[in-house]
């Protein structure tokens, strides 16, 4: 697809020189391998997180057609949003990733770029943490109502979201060693549970749904009356499992031979995800006992009774188990991402109160609060939920919409910087404009997308405030940079000399 020539992995000397020349100290602790960084994309990404906390959504928007089929018709366009994504990041390894990008490879307006990508990205890793965090909620409450009769109702889940956020943000003040191990672990539960849940539900019901079923059937309870529309909505199951890549960025600065090892993250994780994805979506569809009886689950959460129905109750509850570790799993990943992003986010200055959110802990080397800033963002953003049965499809929205701005305005921007793009070591050759062309023009396709109304007749109940949250935060943020920040607000700032650098780093590693 791509001539990719990836040098040798650079050591930890020339990723701190590297750094240095992009204009940063070595704060943050570089104990990550390049495994470990494919891991908390991978992990983010989660395919037993999104595939299956939307299936819901799925089976009553497009059905299996749209499932199954809009999976690798998605999962085309997101290999070249990453493959762009990925070129960009050889050249510019630091945790500011997106933002920082933009303001290197803007022709002019550097800042203004910045400022803007650099929200999209914030709003849609909150999104993605909340989105995350709230599928495991409404998992672990399917599984607490099954097990002990906690009933799956809205104040329930969210007193769930709030423990669970509390916990991963505790888990991340520990530092990124114990983080890394556990995403470590991640990667083989998700692969080890695909496998599982989808050789249980082979070999252990009766009856299967046949093919015409799972690759041609089309199902639309959305209240439209257009079936491409309502397929195309449906993609939204696909595009929101595959995002949370970035990560493999924002990790950089921790990662050893970042200038290789974040863009192959960014790849691997996509395609590894793709791969196992499209597996598991079949396998599930296949199972399917009670089509109507799984949509209206008094659990909530569809896939819980396509398991139980057909591997029966025990079988069910632990094939259920699984899914919530690898969507607790995914929760605490995705808190570690977002921690990141904030912290170079306000090392730049361009979150109020950035001298707080930047802060380091000097025993964890880790920015413990952003990690609580990450977490309670993701709490407020899921509360709808209380009043709005819409809420999860609203912020998983959010999530899409948000991060993949983010992902393509530096693609576009390099597309623009044409021949004058200075290549890192990992880089697509003459197919580099090609890809970014194609891959900007999916993303300004499912921007306008999924701010559509999803359900017929839009009601309170039913309205996607997706457009809302960005005309809030995005106004907000459009407001202050008009009145204020356009003044002040330079793009990623230099810390300072070589010496002053080392002098950064030397009161850390004493601290």
């Amino acid at each position: 697809m791509a001539d990719i020539a990836p040098a040798r992995p650079a050591d930890e000397d020339d990723d701190e020189t590297r750094l240095h020349r992009l204009g940063y100290a070595q704060e943050l602790r570089r104990s990550m391998s390049g495994f470990n960084n494919f891991a908390v994309s991978f992990t983010i990404i989660s395919i037993l997180s999104g595939c299956l906390t939307l299936y819901g959504f799925g089976m009553r928007t497009g059905g299996p057609v749209a499932m199954i089929w809009g999976w690798p018709l998605v999962g085309f366009f997101v290999v070249l949003v990453g493959l762009g994504m990925a070129e960009v990041c050889s050249s510019y390894p630091t945790a500011g990733g997106l933002y920082y990008w933009a303001a290197k490879l803007a022709p002019r307006n550097g800042p203004a770029w910045s400022w803007f990508t650099g929200w999209f990205n914030l709003i849609g890793q909150i999104a993605v943490t909340a989105g995350v965090d709230f599928g495991a909620a409404l998992f672990l409450n399917a599984f607490l109502d099954l097990q002990f009769g906690f009933a799956a109702t809205p104040a329930h889940t969210i007193t769930l979201l709030a423990v669970i956020l509390a916990a991963h943000g505790l888990l991340n003040t520990f530092g990124v060693r114990v983080v890394a191990v556990l995403n470590s672990v991640s990667v083989w539960w998700h692969l080890a549970g695909v496998l599982v849940i989808v050789g249980v539900l082979i070999v252990v019901p009766d009856n299967h749904q046949d093919a015409s079923f799972v690759f041609g059937e089309f199902v639309n309870n959305t209240g439209w009356a257009s079936p491409v529309y309502v397929f195309l909505l449906g993609l939204l199951l696909a595009q929101y499992t595959l995002t949370g890549y970035d990560a493999s960025a924002h990790m950089t600065e921790e990662t050893r031979g970042a200038a290789v090892a974040g863009p192959r993250g960014i790849v691997n994780s996509i395609l590894v995800s793709l791969a196992a994805g499209w597996v598991l979506l079949i396998g599930l569809t296949f199972a399917i006992q009670d089509y109507d009886g799984a949509v209206g689950s008094a659990t909530g959460v569809p896939p819980a009774q396509v398991f139980i129905d057909a591997a029966g109750v025990t079988i069910g509850k632990l094939l259920l188990l699984i899914c919530v570790g690898a969507q607790l799993f995914c929760g605490m990943a995705a808190v570690t991402g977002n921690s990141r992003m904030i912290y170079a986010f306000a090392r730049d200055g361009a979150i109020p109160g950035s001298g707080f959110w930047h802060r380091i802990n000097k025993r964890t080397r880790t920015p413990t609060n952003s990690v609580w800033l990450a977490a309670v963002g993701a709490f407020l953003l899921a509360v709808p939920y209380l009043w709005s049965a819409t809420a999860y499809t609203a912020v998983t929205s959010i999530a899409v919409v948000g991060l993949y701005t983010a992902y393509v305005i530096p693609v576009y921007l390099r597309v623009r910087k044409g021949a004058d793009f200075e290549r890192g070591p990992w880089h697509l050759g003459r197919w580099g404009r090609a890809i970014g062309i194609v891959a900007t023009g999916w993303v300004v396709f499912i921007f306008v997308l999924f701010m559509l109304p999803q359900v017929y007749p839009v009601t309170w109940e039913t309205f996607n405030y997706a457009p809302v949250a960005f005309l809030v935060v995005l106004g907000g943020a459009g407001l202050w940079w008009a009145v204020s920040a356009r003044k002040w607000f330079t793009g990623p700032k230099v810390q300072g000399t070589p010496e002053e650098l080392a002098a950064v780093e030397r009161d850390l590693d004493l601290g």
